[in-house]
């Protein structure tokens, strides 16, 4: 499993994320399973999220009541969750921020957070209350970094202007056949070419001349919740077999070469996986560890349907 240092952090970090969305189903057992699997693979980064499960707070507190990461190991992992989504609107006020994350501490059984997220963009964003939030959050020492989570870069500048810290993160969704902040810069200025609309400000470059690391959620979707490409030999027989004809070739499961293609990227970015399954995980966090060349890349964003021009 790879590691790396989050830039403008200290926090050591597996390239691989385990995304505890779905677990508050499981059994106290189950979820310390599924978490101990993920610590012997070398995650070492857990996502949540108020919203998760439920009610809210629901799989930060089955996660918490699991006693999913001992006391003695809490240094030695990274928790990360999210804010801002209420049911029907979005609120990055002060008083929800700072509300939501002792909830999010209470739930979870812990006294910090290594990053918390602003969830999905409040157009009603005061970045100012932000700013204030954050403050009072480190000088607690409630929250160590943060960042963002499916924003453009110019919704990041706009708090920028008044967050001291660094954003060092950025959840986006991407896999390989949702690639729009890959594909539109391959595409780019190609007239008539749905591809080379830029539809998130050019999030890819922006980020990587910034320091900000992204997170791929929906690693295996094949668009926004349209269920996932592999497998799917209808929609995608191509990709599908390149592949099986890679996964075979280095020794892993198909889901291992999805991955690869996202850690491939020298941007470095993470992939958070959701699935509840032991052996999905370990299938899956596998690609890690697989480097795929120049040509095997580009072989698959082609099978995927992507155009090179």
């Amino acid at each position: 499993m790879k590691t790396f240092t989050l830039p403008n952090t200290t926090l050591e970090s597996s390239d691989i994320i385990l995304g505890l969305m779905r677990i508050s189903s499981l059994s106290d057992e189950e979820i310390r399973t599924l978490v101990r699997a993920a610590r012997d693979a070398g995650i070492t980064t857990f996502d949540h999220a108020d919203i998760y499960g439920t009610e809210r707070h629901e799989c930060e507190r089955r996660f918490g009541e699991a006693g999913a990461i001992p006391a003695s190991e809490r240094g030695s992992v990274i928790i990360q969750s999210k804010v801002g989504i209420r049911p029907g609107f979005f609120d990055f006020s002060k008083e929800h921020i700072l509300r939501t994350v002792d909830e999010s501490l209470a739930a979870l059984n812990t006294d910090y957070l290594d990053t918390l997220l602003l969830h999905r963009p409040d157009t009603l964003v005061e970045p100012e209350e932000v700013a204030a939030a954050f403050d009072e959050l480190q000088q607690a020492g409630k929250v160590r970094t943060f960042g963002v989570s499916n924003h453009t870069p110019g919704q990041i500048e706009l708090l920028k202007r008044f967050v001291t810290q660094p954003l060092v993160i950025n959840q986006v969704q991407l896999s390989i056949t949702h690639a729009p902040l890959i594909a539109a810069g391959i595409a780019a200025n190609m007239v008539g070419l749905d591809q080379s609309i830029d539809r998130d400000n050019g999030i890819l470059d922006y980020s990587r001349l910034n320091d900000i690391t992204l997170q791929a959620w929906s690693p295996f979707q094949k668009a926004f919740f349209d269920g996932v490409f592999l497998g799917d030999r209808q929609a995608y027989p191509e990709l599908n077999t390149v592949i099986d004809d890679l996964a075979a070739a280095y020794g892993v499961a198909p889901a291992a070469i999805a991955v690869a293609w996202i850690t491939r990227h020298p941007a470095r970015m993470q992939v958070v996986l959701g699935t509840t399954k032991v052996d999905h995980l370990l299938d899956s966090a596998a690609g890690s560890d697989v480097s795929l060349s120049r040509e095997e890349w580009y072989r698959l964003f082609t099978a995927a349907g992507h155009i090179l021009p």
